[in-house]
């Protein structure tokens, strides 16, 4: 027989009607909320927790549908954090590298090129920059080669595999002078690299062989000028004409054609040598058009080499190189004869731009390892920094704004 509801039930009937429809309401906004996660997160998500539907059995007697689906959906919960908390660019980039060592192994050149842009793309790193470019020379692309190193330089101005690959490929394209600085440039960084060695003695011989060739082509043209215009052709007219003073030894030398043939020797030997040093004059005023303000080591040390022995050309580059920079120039490249060089440079700047040469005074402290550098110089090299300090930068004639900061920086650069 059917229980008659008590006053009690009938009064408390509407509360408890009411707190169900408020729970149905909670769950049914906590389903929803759940699907905008979903949707929001990943749609591989979405897919998952399909699967793992159709793979659950149906719920046990006694467990409620609520709790079957949220314990479903603390499993894609988690699927979803472990998606969202691994960094899947660099780990693509690297496999993507890796995949591109493999077909290099295996001489699948143009598939190893593929798999390196990919990782470039995902995450540009110098090996990945200078692994594509071993690729591009194995495919002879050369310039593409020379760009990649100079990208993986960019990043990385010490890496020597840049350097040794760049070598290579500024050979194949003829450009052999930058190919033997970068060698060079390669050595220094690691002098005891047999590979290296013998890429560099390579390179040098190259371009030692180009520069004689082309000496050899310049000094038959000025001779040939010459000998039209001395008119040494040994023929019943030749006539030098010089200057009196070989005229007039021409003259007394009529009866003996080999005493004439030796002073138009002469005399075109020293034209000759005229020929050669106004060559190098125009050279030296081409190439300080040509200098470019540097932005790593490598660039600011080939260029001071290339510049040895001319000292206006080093101070045009120094001058070309803004002061604050140097750190980032340098970063942990500068070498101690380097350093001397340089501040022997500031020292003939100082002269005449007294303000720019105590710029550079003042930043390059703040070079990496400058310190050590300085602490580690040979007695030479100390004596004559001091020498320059006390000779160049302590004058009394010095403006009084130069000599406090000069003041300052001694303790800094002439160490006891």
């Amino acid at each position: 027989m059917a229980r008659v509801p008590s006053k009690h039930d009938r009064d408390h009937s509407p509360l408890d009607f009411k707190g169900f429809l408020s729970n149905l309401q909670d769950f049914d906004a906590s389903i929803k909320d759940s699907r905008k996660f979903n949707s929001q997160s990943h749609t591989d998500n979405m897919k998952a927790a399909r699967n793992m539907g159709k793979s659950t059995p149906r719920s046990q007697p006694g467990v409620s549908r609520q709790d079957d689906y949220l314990k479903k959906f603390d499993q894609v919960g988690q699927l979803s954090s472990s998606f969202m908390s691994s960094d899947v660019g660099p780990v693509d980039a690297n496999s993507e590298k890796e995949l591109g060592n493999e077909f290099f192994k295996q001489r699948k050149y143009k598939e190893a090129v593929d798999c390196y842009s990919k990782s470039i793309a995902l995450s540009p790193t110098a090996v990945a920059y200078a692994n594509r470019a071993m690729a591009y020379l194995k495919l002879k692309r050369f310039q593409e080669a020379e760009d990649d190193c100079t990208e993986a330089l960019n990043l990385d101005d010490r890496y020597i595999k840049a350097y040794s690959r760049r070598s290579t490929a500024r050979k194949e394209l003829g450009k052999l002078k930058d190919s033997k600085d970068d060698a060079d440039f390669a050595l220094r960084l690691e002098p005891h690299n047999k590979e290296i060695k013998m890429q560099y003695a390579e390179a040098k011989s190259l371009y030692d062989k180009e520069l004689i060739k082309k000496a050899s082509a310049s000094l038959k043209e000025a001779t040939q000028g010459l000998q039209k215009e001395l008119k040494l052709d040994n023929g019943p007219q030749s006539t030098p004409k010089i200057s009196e003073t070989t005229v007039v030894a021409a003259t007394k030398t009529e009866s003996c054609p080999e005493t004439f043939h030796n002073v138009g020797k002469k005399a075109l030997k020293e034209s000759v040598h005229e020929l050669a040093a106004r060559a190098a004059s125009l050279a030296t005023a081409e190439a300080a058009k040509d200098i470019v303000p540097p932005t790593t080591a490598y660039q600011f040390e080939a260029s001071w080499r290339g510049f040895s022995g001319n000292h206006a050309l080093q101070a045009r580059l120094l001058k070309a190189t803004d002061p604050v920079m140097l750190p980032q120039i340098f970063k942990n490249a500068l070498s101690a004869p380097l350093l001397i060089d340089i501040i022997r440079c500031i020292a003939t700047i100082f002269i005449d731009e007294a303000d720019l040469a105590v710029k550079f005074l003042e930043n390059l402290p703040n070079v990496p390892r400058f310190n050590m550098i300085i602490m580690c110089l040979s007695p030479t090299d100390k004596s004559d920094l001091r020498r320059i300090w006390d000779e160049v930068f302590c004058k009394k004639e010095i403006a009084q704004q130069y000599l406090e900061v000069l003041q300052l920086l001694h303790p800094r650069y002439c160490i006891q």
